[in-house]
């Protein structure tokens, strides 16, 4: 059995933000390599039936702040369930996390910054200079990450890890994949968790 997980996410998703706090964790413990794959949600849900939030019914908008409060809750997460700047345009943010991990960064870190700016923080990831400030108080070279907005071979990267996570029939965020086997959400974490430390 590989210790190789492909972890697809988008930096504006509220279970992301919750599920992407234990990833150092399940890191650190098993020794797994967590391949991070920002991806185009407006694509992934196009493709997959999804639905934005704005346009979600109503039932399903109502059980969506129950389930987040109840998982704030669970968590004991500095969570802001209604955060200010939400939806967001996460784009920019995804490019800098790629240009993150094509430098060999902590990627996965820089993504939980980000994640934590919406979910915490309060503060807009589609402004760049949010970025560049968070990526610096991160201890990442927040100007030089930004600078590679736009670069084709970021755009590239954000562009297949889209098409593979639709070709993988993803569908939600965070999702996992490992050794073939799906796993859908911050809730099934820990059966993932529990694969990798046998």
């Amino acid at each position: 059995m590989s210790k190789d997980v492909d972890y697809y996410v988008s930096l504006a998703s509220p279970y992301t933000y919750m599920g992407g706090r234990r990833v150092p964790k399940i890191i650190a413990d098993t020794g797994a390599n967590f391949r991070i794959k920002p991806i185009m949600g407006a694509q992934v849900m196009a493709a997959t039936g999804g639905l934005p939030v704005a346009k979600r019914h109503p039932a399903r908008l109502a059980y969506r702040m129950v389930e987040l409060e109840r998982w704030k809750r669970h968590w004991s997460i500095p969570m802001n369930t209604q955060p200010k700047f939400f939806p967001v345009a996460d784009g920019e943010a995804a490019q800098m996390v790629i240009a993150a991990r094509q430098d060999g960064k902590d990627a996965i870190a820089l993504a939980n910054v980000f994640l934590a700016c919406v979910w915490e923080g309060e503060a807009d990831i589609a402004d760049r200079a949010t970025l560049i400030g968070a990526a610096d108080k991160a201890g990442f070279d927040g100007n030089s990450l930004a600078a590679k907005i736009g670069d084709d071979g970021i755009l590239a990267e954000y562009q297949t890890n889209t098409d593979e996570a639709i070709a993988n029939q993803v569908f939600g965020m965070p999702w996992f994949i490992h050794d073939g086997v799906p796993y859908w959400g911050q809730d099934r974490i820990r059966f993932l968790a529990h694969v990798l430390a046998d």
